[in-house]
């Protein structure tokens, strides 16, 4: 989430990023506005004999700008200066000093100039590609947890676009494709990439320019095509993931098992997330008796009576009736668990009596 310090550490980020662009601006206008009248100061003589002074010196150099000199200068370097400042500090101010302003107040319009350089306040963040369902919740996750974010949509009308620009998220409309989009995004200092379109050549094809311009950046890629999460595994060393095998297994437990919140496989494993409501068979035992029983980790508790949820309870911390617990185990372990909990009474005391001995 946005805080005013770190907005605030974004604006002087962001200011310092300009004042690095328009360096050269900056000098110009320092030459012309420091060095120039003090020039006028030592060289110029008034008709009372004396130098003019440094505030009526710059004047002049500030109203030669506008063709109206202020002094009446007969020293050839002076007037030669005349002729020249006009269109320099002209210059200046039209193509620095209004273009300064101009990315500096008006960021709300998140075009790609403002985009380049708001990305290169960055440095370890993370380039999302796609403003879709998953690339905004990858967004979304990522700024929870307190990373830089810069999004890359090639449509205008994409889903989440005008949700990431009131949470204002540096968002660049262009094809990730194109040969000046990347460099944009300052991948070259990023941490990681997520590839997160819709279309699995378009991943690939970021994967690669973006391991090209960054051989360190870890690579996150969003495919279809199951067959290709394996190859891409192996080959490019690359997390390839599908979204179709990442639903599948909640799906088909969720359709067999209510309880079952969340799974996931680890290697040929696969794992269930699942809330168990202490009646029958759990009660009485410790959180380290479910484990080491039936493997079932304890992720977090809730004491019956109470909205108060705490993470990884002690070991022997004893259960109660009516407690909540949020189980993490392998799926056939779950289903021994389950099958326990639905048992009588009686097979209760004699498990503690196994453990007592």
């Amino acid at each position: 989430m946005d805080t005013p310090r770190r907005r605030l550490a974004m604006n002087l980020r962001y200011l310092g990023a300009l004042l690095r662009r328009f360096r050269t601006t900056v000098l110009m206008a320092v030459l012309l506005f420091g060095c120039m009248p003090l020039l006028y100061h030592w060289r110029h003589v008034g008709p009372d004999g004396h130098p003019v002074s440094l505030g009526k010196a710059l004047r002049h150099v500030y109203f030669l700008l506008y063709g109206q000199p202020s002094l009446d200068v007969d020293d050839t370097l002076l007037m030669v200066l005349d002729m020249v400042i006009p269109p320099v500090g002209i210059a200046v101010l039209v193509d620095g000093v209004v273009r300064f302003a101009y990315l500096f107040f008006a960021r709300h319009r998140q075009d790609k100039e403002w985009f380049e350089v708001i990305a290169e306040t960055f440095k370890g963040h993370v380039v999302v590609c796609g403003a879709g369902r998953v690339g905004y919740r990858v967004v979304t996750q990522l700024r929870a947890l307190g990373k830089d974010v810069v999004v890359v949509e090639k449509r205008e009308e994409a889903a989440f676009v005008s949700v990431l620009r009131d949470e204002q998220v540096p968002l660049l409309i262009d094809d990730i494709r194109s040969p000046q989009c990347l460099p944009r995004t300052n991948v070259k200092k990023a941490a990681a990439i997520v590839c997160a379109t819709d279309d699995d050549l378009a991943n690939l094809n970021i994967a690669l320019d973006a391991r090209r311009m960054n051989p360190d950046i870890r690579v996150v890629i969003r495919l279809f095509d199951d067959d290709l999460v394996a190859k891409v595994r192996d080959t490019f060393k690359a997390e390839a993931l599908s979204s179709s095998s990442l639903a599948a297994p909640a799906m088909a437990l969720a359709a067999l098992d209510p309880r079952i919140i969340h799974s996931f496989r680890i290697g040929s494993h696969l794992m269930v997330v699942s809330v168990f409501e202490a009646r029958d068979g759990l009660p009485g035992m410790t959180i380290s008796e479910v484990r080491d029983r039936f493997g079932g980790l304890t992720l977090s508790m809730r004491r019956r009576g109470s909205r108060d949820e705490f993470l990884h309870p002690n070991g022997d911390t004893r259960i109660e009736v009516g407690d909540a617990l949020t189980l993490q185990a392998e799926y056939k372990d779950y289903r021994q668990l389950r099958a326990f909990t639905m048992e009588a009474d009686a097979p209760v005391f004699a498990h503690r009596a196994e453990f007592s001995s």
